[in-house]
């Protein structure tokens, strides 16, 4: 039975080009988005909404159960009550698409062939994939294993794969062996996404995703922030960095004015994205 459109279909520019993946990839997000907004489904009812046989709805829910997202019991799928939801790839993926484009668009201004580049494993890094072809040769290296299948085929892009105890929830590496690689490397530039500023720090709610991307920030001569307007809005509780320790911060055109200028105010090196790739 074919899958009914609806918001997920939105996402299909935002995901790796392979077909069936991205379709599966996009349909979880949907069935994530869904679950989450409810609090809790019965898996009949996900088949009859995303037109998907009992047998796919099982197998996407027990893919989302593996990521620490839901439980299942008796057929009914149920939001677990923790922040690995805000912070799973799935969830990530389909939160401020629009500006994430436009934040990682605008990024690609602070990109120059030759470079080598860390590349963190937020889904608004992951939104340069589509770019970096027209910058190369690069050196690309990242924790992310979604943007290493998003990478690999790119010609002239030497990509350097960063090992570690793999995380589901994130689809990344993490970790002391993942940080011991990092600090071996020298890079160019770092491109980072957080979950929150608050009090003009960045914060993340996992404590190894904090150490992992410190790791990056420290092997890097200069260091982006990437953050959309809702990360202004949001708390976390592992502090990270303060914004003045980034060399540029990239946001998007609807961060309130008061933000913007108290980063100005600063000395904070702000780039605002504009809407609509302009």
């Amino acid at each position: 039975m074919a899958e009914k459109p609806g918001m997920g279909a939105l996402l299909l520019d935002e995901l790796p080009s392979d077909s069936r993946h991205t379709r599966q990839l996009v349909r979880r997000q949907m069935i994530a988005e869904a679950v989450i907004a409810e609090g809790s489904m019965r898996i009949e009812d996900l088949t009859e909404r995303f037109g998907i046989s009992l047998m796919t709805a099982h197998r996407d829910v027990d893919e989302l159960v593996s990521r620490g997202l839901f439980r299942k019991s008796r057929g009914i799928v149920t939001a677990t009550s923790t922040s690995l939801i805000e912070s799973s790839d799935v969830y990530r993926a389909s939160r401020q698409a629009a500006e994430k484009k436009a934040i990682a668009e605008a990024a690609m201004q602070f990109v120059e062939p030759g470079q080598a580049i860390f590349f963190d494993d937020s889904t608004t890094v992951l939104q340069m994939a589509p770019h970096l072809s027209g910058k190369v040769p690069l050196t690309a290296i990242t924790n992310s294993l979604t943007l290493m299948n998003a990478l690999k085929d790119i010609h002239d892009v030497t990509l350097l794969a960063l090992g570690g105890q793999f995380h589901n929830w994130c689809h990344a590496f993490m970790g002391r062996m993942t940080i011991n690689e990092i600090a071996r490397l020298r890079a160019d530039v770092v491109f980072i996404a957080m979950s929150a500023i608050t009090d003009d720090i960045v914060f993340h709610q996992s404590p190894e995703m904090v150490d992992t991307k410190r790791a990056m920030f420290e092997s890097s001569a200069k260091r982006i922030l990437l953050s959309d307007h809702t990360k202004f809005e949001r708390r976390a509780l592992h502090s990270f960095a303060r914004l003045s320790e980034f060399d540029v911060v990239i946001v998007d055109d609807k961060t309130p004015t008061a933000h913007i200028d108290r980063m100005l105010s600063k000395n904070i090196n702000v780039v605002i994205a504009k809407g609509n790739g302009t």
